[in-house]
């Protein structure tokens, strides 16, 4: 029982370390969201910006995680390229060495002899949480994140202070690493199975800051020799490619293929670096104990620690500086290795930008205006099939566009309905009172986007009823038709370029006068069959079916001016 109780302990110490990391990455990603997604955005003009923009956003957000995760869905939003995106994995992975540093500066706060404790990190979280917690209380929205912020570093170094004591201290029973030593005489064998094992770790984590965390505090109790601890950190620095690779598998091709980019450059890293670590740990060595002042990390726990963090400091940084130029490279063995899929009608009405539901709101909100613009585009398609199927007169092509028509009208009912719950997920969590107007603004825009889908529905049924009666349109009758749609699409051509446009920023004056000029023609053509109705060379029937497609057009009309006014946040 004891013994499971204290595998409990430092599952639970893990946790709660995991936990202060995702709180304090949350909180600065909501505090900071519009920023850190600018930053994406505009700093990674080349890939040298990348590396600096990857490394900034990783140092803000302590986890190169959320940062890979951000910049495939970047990519899956068509906000950045595959080169582009190659930069900011490359400075994600040095931005991560960061946390490894803070974690030895804390466990360094510890001296060998407990009795000599220099600090407790127990002690070192109760300030921060004097600071936090009012702030998480406070009224104010960015003041609150920020507050999360740092209750979330509080409460991660309670837990790397809760790991410490969790793991029993071997040093005073050397005989109990016996069997690692068995598997640490194998030279290069011996490196590339601990490189497995702390791929392993990180994989069942979900975080390689946490994975070094254990790797450094196995270390500090004694557990693991240093090249052990070496080996196993770049395994680590493989596991975290997991993180992408899973937030890929719901995105489009660049998508898969940006995450395959972090991939490769890690495996090739990691590859150099196990047959030149006989060559680079003695220079490691040399610099804790010589440079920083440090005992020998092959025989102090203490100095081992800053030997680990030397070293993966030095690892990722030598990795980028020797593939930085083999870029394209890397995006075009990416390409190789993740073929396009066949594409054919049906792909390009699918959702295309959003699915990757580790991002907090507010970075997710690209994304979702991406997919709601696609939903229009998707919508706006409908306007040819009516306008061919309004001007067919062969019966089995009639037919083929009322099908297609009617597939349509299903796709758009599950695009709205896979955006709408994806807009839930969103708003279930904690978000911004600007993320919160952007997420009711893409809900009402899908809901007119689907009832626009719903017209052309009806439109089809109509001509199809006119079909059966065996009822003709006049030539005036049909050229009205096609003058409406051609106002129609027009509206169209407007509503996708302000769906593409900054939210609350665009200008209405185009959307409003083609309004008026639908409203105004569907006025004409309705006195006009009125006028009509009642000679003898005018069909009645016919008039009706001419009457029911002319007035639906116009409520998509409507529907097209209600979307404009939805971004520009006057619904």
């Amino acid at each position: 029982m004891a013994v499971v109780f204290g595998i409990f302990k430092i599952v639970g110490a893990l946790a709660f370390f995991i936990y202060g990391m995702k709180m304090m990455s949350d909180g600065v990603q909501r505090a900071a969201g519009a920023q850190l997604r600018n930053i994406l955005r505009t700093m990674t003009k080349n890939r040298f910006l990348g590396v600096f923009t990857g490394f900034l956003t990783t140092s803000l957000v302590q986890s190169s995680s959320a940062t890979t995760v951000m910049t495939v869905s970047f990519v899956n939003a068509g906000l950045l390229t595959l080169t582009e995106s190659a930069g900011v994995m490359m400075g994600a992975n040095i931005g991560t060495t960061i946390t490894g540093w803070i974690i030895a500066g804390l466990a360094a706060l510890f001296s060998a002899d407990k009795d000599t404790v220099k600090f407790s990190l127990s002690a070192l979280s109760l300030p921060l949480f004097a600071f936090g917690v009012p702030m998480l209380l406070s009224g104010r929205i960015k003041l609150k994140y920020w507050g999360e912020f740092i209750i979330g570093f509080a409460i991660l170094f309670l837990g790397l202070s809760f790991l410490k004591d969790s793991v029993p201290d071997l040093r005073a029973n050397p005989e109990a690493l016996s069997f690692l030593k068995n598997f640490a005489d194998y030279g290069f064998l011996s490196r590339v199975f601990f490189v497995f094992v702390g791929a392993l770790v990180t994989i069942i984590v979900q975080s390689s800051s946490a994975a070094m965390a254990v790797t450094i505090i196995l270390c500090t109790q004694g557990w693991l020799p240093f090249e052990i601890a070496v080996a196993m950190i770049l395994g680590e620095n493989i596991g975290t490619t997991i993180t992408a690779e899973i937030a890929s598998l719901v995105g489009n091709t660049n998508a898969k293929r940006s995450a395959r980019i972090h991939s490769l450059f890690n495996i090739v890293g990691v590859t150099w670096m196990v047959i030149l670590m006989p060559v680079i740990l003695p220079w490691i060595k040399y610099f804790v104990m010589e440079v920083m002042g440090q005992n020998d990390p092959y025989t102090d726990n203490a100095s081992m620690v800053f030997g680990l963090s030397s070293f993966h400091t030095l690892f990722n940084l030598l990795n980028v500086l020797l593939l930085i130029g083999f870029v394209n490279l890397l995006v075009r063995i990416a390409i190789i290795t993740v073929p396009a899929s066949l594409e054919d009608e049906d792909e390009s009405t699918r959702l295309k930008y959003i699915g990757t539901a580790a991002l907090t709101p507010e970075l997710a909100i690209d994304g979702l205006q991406k997919e709601t613009a696609h939903f229009g585009s998707v919508v706006t398609r409908m306007s040819t099939f009516a306008k061919d199927l309004v001007n067919e007169t062969n019966g089995k092509a009639q037919k083929k566009l009322i099908k297609k028509i009617k597939k349509y009208e299903k796709i758009t009912d599950t695009m709205e309905e896979e955006i709408t719950n994806y807009v839930t997920k969103l708003s279930n969590k904690e978000i911004t009172p600007q993320t919160s107007i952007i997420l009711r603004t893409c809900l009402n825009i899908c809901n007119d986007l689907e009832r626009i889908g719903d017209v052309y529905f009806q439109i089809s049924k109509t001509i199809e009823q006119k079909i059966e009666s065996k009822s003709y349109f006049t030539p005036d009758q049909r050229d009205h038709i096609n003058s409406m749609i051609t106002y129609i699409d027009h509206g169209f051509e407007i509503m996708i370029q302000n769906l593409n446009g900054e939210y609350k920023k665009v200008d209405l004056t185009e959307a409003y006068d083609i309004e008026k000029q639908i409203n105004k023609y569907r006025k004409t053509l309705r006195d006009h069959n009125l006028d009509r109705i009642g000679d003898e060379d005018y069909n009645t029937q016919s008039a009706f079916y001419y009457k029911d497609i002319f007035v639906a057009l116009e409520t998509i009309g409507n529907h097209i001016i209600n979307v404009s006014e939805a971004i520009a946040g006057e619904v």
